[in-house]
């Protein structure tokens, strides 16, 4: 990943470019609080929205996007497909309940949220349709490690341009970077600040204080220096405008060293394999 600024973006597999930083938006209340957050981070620079059906704010992000002023081609959005809506017949319905909602006639990513056992092929094949059909730009999923991934790949005809993970020192998961690199699909990390938790760790500490940074951005560098796409959430304009000052510093070898050695495969959400239990508890 050439690292260049707020801007910057990376090639997907199909020639489709990425912005490497955007606005996660898990969790933010639809109506006035989303509009707010996308407003700051556009201000910001950023032009990349990650939502999902599952938060419940696709209306706001899109009267958002609307009422920016930015022209559509010049933001970035994913959205995904939960679990309920999975499935062939399912998923393309779900497609176009999300593009009513965010009132767009495309979105450029469209992801597959959590791989339901069973039905995870035919919701695959409904990505493949959907995207042939144009309305989506590129294609991917969520949360899934090795056989799920090889079980898509075997058994489609389209290859994910995209697999978003949780990803943050703690949970680097080296074998889907290398699994992803060598497949030629983009790796992205959502909880890349570990919920916050990440942000008191000593080591990370002493190498913000060293470049004169906080510990959120040295996490958010990291992330790009290991060529992950980075979707920092939040709603408080001064924190959106912090996790984008991030391009007048790089980080050593060294140092990157460092934060890998703190990985200790600590999860904040479900594991791949677990996570129907984990919702059903909820």
């Amino acid at each position: 990943m050439k690292i260049t600024d707020v801007n910057g973006t990376v090639s997907l597999n199909n020639g489709l470019k990425m912005p490497y930083l955007g606005l996660g938006v898990y969790k933010t209340k639809d109506g006035a609080e989303v509009k707010n957050a996308i407003n700051y981070a556009l201000n910001a620079g950023y032009r990349h929205i990650d939502t999902a059906s599952f938060y419940k704010n696709e209306e706001g992000v899109g009267k958002a996007i609307q009422e920016s002023g930015l022209s559509r081609e010049d933001v970035f959005i994913t959205s995904k497909v939960w679990n309920d809506d999975q499935g062939y017949e399912g998923t393309l319905k779900a497609i176009d309940k999300s593009l009513a909602k965010l009132n767009l006639d495309y979105l450029d990513l469209y992801l597959i949220h959590w791989p339901v056992p069973d039905t995870l092929t035919e919701t695959w094949r409904a990505m493949e349709e959907i995207y042939k059909s144009g309305k989506v730009k590129a294609i991917g999923l969520c949360n899934c490690v090795e056989h799920q991934m090889d079980e898509v790949i075997e058994n489609g005809s389209i290859k994910p341009m995209v697999l978003q993970n949780e990803f943050h020192p703690k949970l680097l998961q080296q074998n889907m970077l290398d699994y992803c690199a060598e497949k030629n699909i983009q790796y992205e990390g959502w909880s890349p600040l570990m919920r916050g938790q990440i942000l008191d760790n000593q080591i990370i500490k002493n190498i913000a204080e060293k470049h004169r940074k906080s510990p959120a951005q040295i996490v958010l560098r990291w992330d790009l220096q290991k060529g992950v796409i980075t979707i920092p959430k939040s709603v408080h304009q001064d924190r959106i405008e912090q996790n984008a000052a991030i391009f007048d510093f790089e980080l050593s070898v060294d140092e990157v060293m460092e934060i890998d050695s703190l990985d200790n495969n600590e999860r904040t959400g479900a594991h791949p394999d677990h996570f129907m239990e984990h919702f059903a508890k909820k």
